[in-house]
């Protein structure tokens, strides 16, 4: 019985051709998720039921359980970089190798990140909107140059979106306290800030670029959130899990925040009628901060790369 591949993320399927050549070239068959959709733990673990031996897998859920389940299962290749969606402790502890595609989204999601900056600085999906209702109402905004950005998380894409603000005339503090770049500071004059709460009193704009950890989860809450400018604006290009919802909700609804704008939800798609949604100062997108057409083409030749050394080595220690 021929070994297969499980590939789950629905953009996979735009940069396929090189991709697949390379796996059927070793052997393997390919099992795509056509559901138009995230798979459940369900799906997963039926699909893998055919000698699937390798998953190159998406947002999709990897738990202990599916992981159990998946009997052939002998690698894992993550397309992007957040992992937080596998049980990498119970990973290790069944030797299914796990590895991200690091560094191929870095680029898309920093440039999402500066635009949501500028949309939320100068309000652009509400005029807009306005137009095409024929209105012709302005509303002012704010310039981004000599503002305070506190970037929440210094690892490839912080760094990406911090030489962008640099180069807007930004003024750049990062807060990680696992950063240790400093050759990166002093070339593009950014900053280090090794208390995220003075970090947050202190920044206009602040943008999260983190995993979502039991230490990270519910990091912008109402406690954290007291600490902003109530004229600051959040942006969320990394996990909906990092920012409480109903505390942000307040905040927006009640002038103690001026503006938030993310790429991310706790529930994706928001279900219909979302309060914060709702808000004209909460800007959403739907998760494509790394949706273009160069992240996916990486993301899909590294995810597929890493997935075949990983199942070499296996190959070589049996």
């Amino acid at each position: 019985m021929a070994e297969k591949i499980l590939i789950t993320p629905k953009s996979f399927k735009n940069y396929k051709e090189k991709a697949h050549k390379m796996l059927q070239e070793h052997g393997y068959e390919i099992i795509e998720n056509n559901l138009g959709r995230t798979m459940t733990e369900e799906e997963i673990i039926e699909a893998a039921q055919d000698n699937v031996v390798g998953i190159i897998i998406g947002v999709d859920p990897l738990s202990a359980n599916v992981l159990e389940q998946c009997k052939h299962l002998r690698a894992i290749s993550k397309y992007g970089v957040g992992m937080d969606n596998i049980d990498l402790k119970r990973a290790a502890e069944l030797e299914i190798p796990v590895k991200n595609a690091v560094g191929t989204n870095s680029i898309s999601v920093a440039e999402h990140t500066i635009g949501l900056m500028f949309a939320a600085a100068r309000h652009i999906p509400s005029v807009a909107a306005g137009v095409k209702a024929n209105g012709w109402n302005r509303t002012i905004g704010f310039e981004l140059t000599n503002k305070q950005l506190g970037i929440v998380g210094g690892g490839q894409i912080g760094k990406e979106v911090a030489k962008r603000a640099v180069g807007l005339g930004m003024k750049v503090t990062i807060y990680d306290p696992y950063f240790n770049d400093q050759e990166f500071l002093e070339a593009y004059g950014v900053e280090r800030q090794l208390d995220l709460d003075e970090l947050l009193k202190s920044a206009d704009i602040v943008t999260l670029h983190l995993p979502a950890t039991e230490d990270t989860k519910g990091l912008i809450n109402s406690e954290t959130l007291k600490l902003m400018k109530p004229s600051a604006v959040l942006i969320n290009t990394a996990r909906g899990e990092l920012v409480d919802e109903a505390a942000l909700y307040d905040a927006l609804a009640n002038g103690k925040l001026g503006v938030a704008a993310q790429d991310v939800y706790s529930m994706e798609p928001p279900k219909q009628g979302d309060p914060l949604v709702a808000l004209p100062n909460f800007i959403l997108t739907p998760h494509v901060g790394a949706y273009t057409h160069e992240a996916v083409e990486r993301m899909a030749m590294v995810s597929t790369e890493n997935l075949l050394n990983m199942l070499a080595q296996k190959e070589l220690v049996k």
